[in-house]
Protein backbone atom coordinates (compact mmCIF):
# COMPACT_ATOMS: atom_id res chain seq x y z
CA UNK A 1 0.00 0.00 0.00
CA UNK A 2 3.56 2.25 0.20
CA UNK A 3 2.63 3.60 -3.54
CA UNK A 4 -0.91 5.38 -1.72
CA UNK A 5 1.06 7.82 0.51
CA UNK A 6 2.46 10.15 -1.53
CA UNK A 7 -1.28 10.06 -3.70
CA UNK A 8 -2.83 10.91 -0.26
CA UNK A 9 -0.24 13.42 0.75
CA UNK A 10 -0.82 15.33 -2.82
CA UNK A 11 -4.71 15.53 -2.05
CA UNK A 12 -4.20 16.30 1.29
CA UNK A 13 -2.36 19.30 1.18
CA UNK A 14 -4.38 20.51 -1.79
CA UNK A 15 -7.87 20.22 0.38
CA UNK A 16 -5.65 22.07 2.78
CA UNK A 17 -4.73 24.79 0.43
CA UNK A 18 -8.93 25.49 0.22
CA UNK A 19 -10.56 27.67 3.10
CA UNK A 20 -13.61 25.79 4.02
CA UNK A 21 -15.06 26.71 7.73
CA UNK A 22 -18.27 25.77 8.58
CA UNK A 23 -20.75 27.36 6.35
CA UNK A 24 -18.09 28.10 3.90
CA UNK A 25 -17.12 24.71 2.29
CA UNK A 26 -18.42 25.17 -1.22
CA UNK A 27 -15.13 25.33 -2.79
CA UNK A 28 -13.84 22.10 -0.97
CA UNK A 29 -16.67 20.41 -1.91
CA UNK A 30 -16.23 21.28 -5.75
CA UNK A 31 -13.08 19.98 -5.49
CA UNK A 32 -13.92 16.26 -3.99
CA UNK A 33 -16.68 16.27 -6.73
CA UNK A 34 -14.04 17.06 -9.43
CA UNK A 35 -11.83 14.85 -8.25
CA UNK A 36 -14.46 12.04 -8.27
CA UNK A 37 -15.48 12.18 -11.37
CA UNK A 38 -11.97 12.24 -12.55
CA UNK A 39 -11.46 8.74 -11.28
CA UNK A 40 -14.85 7.58 -12.27
CA UNK A 41 -17.67 8.03 -9.65
CA UNK A 42 -20.69 9.69 -9.63
CA UNK A 43 -20.85 11.39 -6.57
CA UNK A 44 -23.33 13.33 -5.10
CA UNK A 45 -23.99 17.26 -3.95
CA UNK A 46 -26.41 17.20 -0.82
CA UNK A 47 -28.57 20.07 -0.07
CA UNK A 48 -26.38 20.77 2.57
CA UNK A 49 -23.28 21.18 0.81
CA UNK A 50 -21.39 17.98 1.88
CA UNK A 51 -20.43 15.10 -0.85
CA UNK A 52 -21.77 11.52 -0.74
CA UNK A 53 -19.94 8.63 -3.38
CA UNK A 54 -21.25 5.48 -4.08
CA UNK A 55 -18.11 3.12 -4.26
CA UNK A 56 -19.47 0.17 -5.78
CA UNK A 57 -20.38 -3.03 -4.40
CA UNK A 58 -22.68 -6.19 -4.54
CA UNK A 59 -26.40 -4.59 -3.56
CA UNK A 60 -27.37 -5.62 -0.06
CA UNK A 61 -29.03 -4.44 2.53
CA UNK A 62 -25.91 -3.64 5.23
CA UNK A 63 -23.85 -1.38 3.37
CA UNK A 64 -20.82 0.37 4.47
CA UNK A 65 -20.35 4.41 4.87
CA UNK A 66 -17.66 5.74 6.14
CA UNK A 67 -17.47 9.55 6.93
CA UNK A 68 -15.12 12.06 7.00
CA UNK A 69 -15.52 16.65 7.25
CA UNK A 70 -13.96 18.98 5.33
CA UNK A 71 -15.38 21.25 7.41
CA UNK A 72 -12.70 23.14 9.76
CA UNK A 73 -13.03 26.13 12.34
CA UNK A 74 -13.14 29.51 10.90
CA UNK A 75 -14.77 32.72 11.85
CA UNK A 76 -17.12 35.40 10.76
CA UNK A 77 -17.12 39.47 11.37
CA UNK A 78 -18.91 40.11 14.54
CA UNK A 79 -18.51 43.85 14.29
CA UNK A 80 -16.61 46.42 12.50
CA UNK A 81 -14.75 48.69 15.05
CA UNK A 82 -14.90 52.38 14.29
CA UNK A 83 -11.07 52.05 14.46
CA UNK A 84 -11.14 49.93 11.31
CA UNK A 85 -10.24 47.10 13.20
CA UNK A 86 -12.39 43.60 13.43
CA UNK A 87 -14.01 41.98 16.17
CA UNK A 88 -14.59 37.85 15.42
CA UNK A 89 -16.58 35.23 16.47
CA UNK A 90 -15.47 31.72 16.54
CA UNK A 91 -16.84 29.53 14.54
CA UNK A 92 -16.40 26.41 15.84
CA UNK A 93 -14.28 25.16 19.30
CA UNK A 94 -11.59 27.63 18.28
CA UNK A 95 -9.29 28.92 21.25
CA UNK A 96 -8.64 32.45 20.56
CA UNK A 97 -4.96 31.67 21.77
CA UNK A 98 -4.61 29.43 18.98
CA UNK A 99 -5.00 31.82 16.46
CA UNK A 100 -3.34 35.05 17.95
CA UNK A 101 -0.66 36.68 15.80
CA UNK A 102 -2.02 33.94 12.62
CA UNK A 103 -2.47 35.27 9.62
CA UNK A 104 -5.72 35.21 8.01
CA UNK A 105 -8.32 36.27 4.93
CA UNK A 106 -11.25 37.99 4.77
CA UNK A 107 -13.95 36.65 2.09
CA UNK A 108 -16.47 39.56 1.19
CA UNK A 109 -19.82 38.35 -0.75
CA UNK A 110 -18.98 40.30 -3.28
CA UNK A 111 -16.04 37.89 -3.68
CA UNK A 112 -13.13 40.20 -2.79
CA UNK A 113 -10.37 38.58 -0.47
CA UNK A 114 -8.62 40.66 1.90
CA UNK A 115 -5.62 39.51 3.88
CA UNK A 116 -4.94 40.52 7.25
CA UNK A 117 -3.49 39.14 10.49
CA UNK A 118 -5.25 37.96 14.30
CA UNK A 119 -4.00 40.17 16.93
CA UNK A 120 -4.01 41.16 20.46
CA UNK A 121 -6.28 44.22 20.93
CA UNK A 122 -3.20 46.70 21.34
CA UNK A 123 -0.49 44.06 20.29
CA UNK A 124 2.53 46.28 20.85
CA UNK A 125 4.28 44.76 24.03
CA UNK A 126 6.72 47.69 24.17
CA UNK A 127 3.15 49.46 24.45
CA UNK A 128 0.59 47.43 26.22
CA UNK A 129 2.14 47.52 29.66
CA UNK A 130 -0.85 44.99 30.05
CA UNK A 131 -0.02 41.98 27.19
CA UNK A 132 1.34 39.26 29.46
CA UNK A 133 -1.91 39.60 31.86
CA UNK A 134 -4.47 39.61 29.10
CA UNK A 135 -7.02 37.35 29.05
CA UNK A 136 -6.62 35.79 25.44
CA UNK A 137 -10.50 35.84 24.57
CA UNK A 138 -12.08 36.54 21.50
CA UNK A 139 -12.62 40.22 23.23
CA UNK A 140 -9.43 40.96 23.65
CA UNK A 141 -8.33 39.84 19.74
CA UNK A 142 -9.11 41.56 16.49
CA UNK A 143 -8.21 41.04 13.10
CA UNK A 144 -6.60 44.07 11.61
CA UNK A 145 -6.40 44.14 8.05
CA UNK A 146 -3.60 44.63 5.60
CA UNK A 147 -5.24 47.85 3.94
CA UNK A 148 -5.31 51.32 4.67
CA UNK A 149 -8.23 51.69 6.58
CA UNK A 150 -8.76 53.46 9.90
CA UNK A 151 -12.08 54.13 10.21
CA UNK A 152 -15.24 51.64 9.81
CA UNK A 153 -16.70 53.43 6.85
CA UNK A 154 -12.95 52.95 5.46
CA UNK A 155 -13.58 49.16 6.01
CA UNK A 156 -17.36 49.28 4.52
CA UNK A 157 -15.81 51.05 1.68
CA UNK A 158 -14.07 47.74 0.35
CA UNK A 159 -17.34 46.15 0.29
CA UNK A 160 -16.94 44.43 4.02
CA UNK A 161 -19.53 43.59 6.21
CA UNK A 162 -20.24 41.90 9.33
CA UNK A 163 -20.85 37.95 8.93
CA UNK A 164 -17.93 37.81 6.14
CA UNK A 165 -16.07 34.59 6.91
CA UNK A 166 -12.65 34.73 7.94
CA UNK A 167 -10.27 31.77 7.29
CA UNK A 168 -6.72 31.51 8.74
CA UNK A 169 -3.35 30.03 7.28
CA UNK A 170 -2.72 26.38 7.50
CA UNK A 171 1.11 26.53 7.33
CA UNK A 172 1.63 23.66 6.06
CA UNK A 173 4.68 21.28 6.39
CA UNK A 174 5.40 17.96 6.37
CA UNK A 175 9.32 16.87 7.45
CA UNK A 176 11.79 14.43 5.98
CA UNK A 177 10.94 12.75 9.34
CA UNK A 178 7.23 11.92 8.17
CA UNK A 179 5.72 14.54 10.40
CA UNK A 180 3.07 16.29 8.93
CA UNK A 181 2.13 20.04 10.82
CA UNK A 182 -0.69 22.21 9.60
CA UNK A 183 -3.87 23.79 10.86
CA UNK A 184 -7.12 21.89 10.20
CA UNK A 185 -5.45 17.83 9.73
CA UNK A 186 -8.56 17.55 11.52
CA UNK A 187 -10.40 16.18 9.50
CA UNK A 188 -8.57 16.64 5.86
CA UNK A 189 -6.58 14.41 6.55
CA UNK A 190 -8.87 11.69 7.06
CA UNK A 191 -10.38 13.13 4.21
CA UNK A 192 -7.53 12.67 2.09
CA UNK A 193 -7.34 8.83 3.51
CA UNK A 194 -10.41 8.23 1.90
CA UNK A 195 -9.38 9.78 -1.21
CA UNK A 196 -6.68 7.26 -1.77
CA UNK A 197 -8.78 4.47 -0.53
CA UNK A 198 -11.50 5.37 -3.71
CA UNK A 199 -7.89 5.41 -5.84
CA UNK A 200 -7.36 2.00 -4.36
CA UNK A 201 -10.75 0.21 -5.33
CA UNK A 202 -9.91 2.18 -9.05
CA UNK A 203 -6.63 0.54 -9.34
CA UNK A 204 -7.40 -2.61 -8.08
CA UNK A 205 -10.78 -2.81 -9.61
CA UNK A 206 -12.16 -5.08 -6.64
CA UNK A 207 -15.83 -5.19 -6.29
CA UNK A 208 -16.58 -5.13 -2.61
CA UNK A 209 -18.69 -7.92 -1.10
CA UNK A 210 -20.74 -4.78 0.16
CA UNK A 211 -21.91 -1.61 -1.25
CA UNK A 212 -19.59 0.87 -0.13
CA UNK A 213 -20.08 4.86 0.37
CA UNK A 214 -18.03 7.56 1.14
CA UNK A 215 -19.82 10.75 3.07
CA UNK A 216 -17.55 14.49 3.30
CA UNK A 217 -19.60 16.16 5.64
CA UNK A 218 -19.54 19.60 5.90
CA UNK A 219 -20.93 20.60 9.41
CA UNK A 220 -18.96 18.30 12.18
CA UNK A 221 -17.60 21.28 13.45
CA UNK A 222 -20.57 22.64 14.66
CA UNK A 223 -22.37 19.35 15.99
CA UNK A 224 -24.79 18.33 12.84
CA UNK A 225 -22.49 17.31 10.43
CA UNK A 226 -23.95 13.35 9.76
CA UNK A 227 -27.16 14.08 10.84
CA UNK A 228 -28.94 13.51 7.25
CA UNK A 229 -28.68 11.96 4.20
CA UNK A 230 -27.64 8.60 4.89
CA UNK A 231 -28.19 6.22 1.93
CA UNK A 232 -30.89 3.73 2.54
CA UNK A 233 -29.61 0.15 3.53
CA UNK A 234 -26.41 1.43 5.14
CA UNK A 235 -26.28 -0.57 8.52
CA UNK A 236 -22.86 0.75 9.28
CA UNK A 237 -21.24 3.93 9.77
CA UNK A 238 -17.61 4.63 10.19
CA UNK A 239 -16.16 8.32 11.08
CA UNK A 240 -12.54 8.17 9.89
CA UNK A 241 -11.78 11.39 11.70
CA UNK A 242 -8.96 13.10 14.31
CA UNK A 243 -7.24 9.95 16.31
CA UNK A 244 -6.56 12.07 19.60
CA UNK A 245 -2.97 12.12 21.15
CA UNK A 246 -2.02 13.91 24.39
CA UNK A 247 -1.96 13.22 28.09
CA UNK A 248 -3.72 9.86 29.26
CA UNK A 249 -4.08 8.79 25.50
CA UNK A 250 -2.58 5.56 24.30
CA UNK A 251 -1.97 6.64 20.59
CA UNK A 252 0.78 8.32 19.20
CA UNK A 253 0.98 10.32 16.01
CA UNK A 254 2.34 7.27 14.28
CA UNK A 255 -0.43 5.19 14.94
CA UNK A 256 -4.43 4.48 13.93
CA UNK A 257 -6.63 5.19 17.01
CA UNK A 258 -9.85 3.32 17.44
CA UNK A 259 -12.14 4.76 19.80
CA UNK A 260 -14.18 2.75 22.25
CA UNK A 261 -15.72 6.09 23.86
CA UNK A 262 -15.93 9.65 24.02
CA UNK A 263 -17.82 12.58 25.64
CA UNK A 264 -20.61 11.03 23.95
CA UNK A 265 -20.17 7.64 25.27
CA UNK A 266 -19.36 4.17 23.99
CA UNK A 267 -19.00 3.20 20.96
CA UNK A 268 -20.44 0.08 19.31
CA UNK A 269 -19.15 -2.54 20.96
CA UNK A 270 -19.07 -5.50 17.92
CA UNK A 271 -18.17 -2.59 15.93
CA UNK A 272 -15.40 -1.54 17.50
CA UNK A 273 -14.00 -5.21 18.37
CA UNK A 274 -14.22 -6.48 14.94
CA UNK A 275 -11.59 -3.03 14.19
CA UNK A 276 -9.41 -4.19 17.03
CA UNK A 277 -9.32 -7.90 15.51
CA UNK A 278 -8.80 -6.78 11.90
CA UNK A 279 -5.90 -4.39 12.65
CA UNK A 280 -4.30 -6.80 15.16
CA UNK A 281 -4.76 -9.41 12.29
CA UNK A 282 -3.12 -7.24 10.07
CA UNK A 283 -0.52 -6.25 11.83
CA UNK A 284 -1.71 -2.68 11.81
CA UNK A 285 0.25 -0.33 14.35
CA UNK A 286 -3.42 1.00 16.16
CA UNK A 287 -4.59 1.99 19.92
CA UNK A 288 -7.44 1.93 21.27
CA UNK A 289 -8.61 4.83 23.55
CA UNK A 290 -11.21 6.91 25.32
CA UNK A 291 -11.52 10.50 24.44
CA UNK A 292 -12.55 13.47 26.94
CA UNK A 293 -13.93 15.92 24.73
CA UNK A 294 -14.97 14.87 21.59
CA UNK A 295 -18.36 14.20 19.39
CA UNK A 296 -18.15 13.01 15.66
CA UNK A 297 -20.24 12.71 13.02
CA UNK A 298 -21.63 9.05 13.49
CA UNK A 299 -23.32 10.27 16.82
CA UNK A 300 -25.23 13.15 14.95
CA UNK A 301 -26.41 10.29 12.61
CA UNK A 302 -27.59 8.13 15.82
CA UNK A 303 -29.68 11.69 17.54
CA UNK A 304 -31.13 12.05 13.89
CA UNK A 305 -32.22 8.52 14.31
CA UNK A 306 -30.54 6.43 12.41
CA UNK A 307 -30.41 2.93 13.39
CA UNK A 308 -26.80 1.91 12.19
CA UNK A 309 -23.83 0.52 14.22
CA UNK A 310 -21.88 3.10 14.96
CA UNK A 311 -17.75 3.32 14.94
CA UNK A 312 -14.63 5.50 15.00
CA UNK A 313 -11.16 5.31 13.99
CA UNK A 314 -8.37 8.42 12.48
CA UNK A 315 -5.05 8.73 12.60
CA UNK A 316 -3.09 9.92 15.63
CA UNK A 317 -3.00 13.68 15.89
CA UNK A 318 -1.65 16.14 18.51
CA UNK A 319 -2.41 19.74 19.12
CA UNK A 320 -5.98 19.05 18.04
CA UNK A 321 -7.59 22.70 17.09
CA UNK A 322 -4.28 24.24 17.08
CA UNK A 323 -1.19 24.02 15.07
CA UNK A 324 -1.75 20.16 14.63
CA UNK A 325 0.81 17.29 13.93
CA UNK A 326 0.39 13.94 12.38
CA UNK A 327 2.61 11.57 10.94
CA UNK A 328 2.34 9.78 7.39
CA UNK A 329 2.72 6.64 8.90
CA UNK A 330 -0.59 7.08 10.92
CA UNK A 331 -1.95 8.12 8.01
CA UNK A 332 -1.40 4.82 6.51
CA UNK A 333 -2.37 3.08 9.43
CA UNK A 334 -5.24 4.18 8.70
CA UNK A 335 -5.50 3.55 5.25
CA UNK A 336 -4.70 0.04 5.83
CA UNK A 337 -7.03 -0.45 8.51
CA UNK A 338 -9.73 0.40 5.83
CA UNK A 339 -8.65 -1.59 3.15
CA UNK A 340 -8.00 -4.70 5.69
CA UNK A 341 -11.49 -4.49 7.24
CA UNK A 342 -13.37 -4.05 3.94
CA UNK A 343 -11.47 -6.57 2.03
CA UNK A 344 -12.73 -9.05 4.19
Amino acid sequence: MKQYQEYILEHLKELLAIDSPSGFTGRAADYLMRLYQDMGYEPVLTRKGGVIVDLGGEECDNAFLMASHIDTLGAVIAEIKENGRLRISPVGGYGASAIETENCRVYTRGGKVYEGTCQLVNASLHVNTSYKETLRDFQNIEIVLDEDVHAKEDVKALGIENGDFICFDTATRVTESGYIKSRFLDDKLSAAVLIGYAKYLKDTGKMPKRKIYQYFTVFEEIGHGASASIPEGVTDVLSVDMGCVGDGIACTEKEVSICAKDSGGPYNYDFTTELIQTAKEAGIAYAVDVYPSYGSDVEAALKSGFDVRHGLIGPGVYASHGYERGHVDGMMNAFGLLVAYLDK
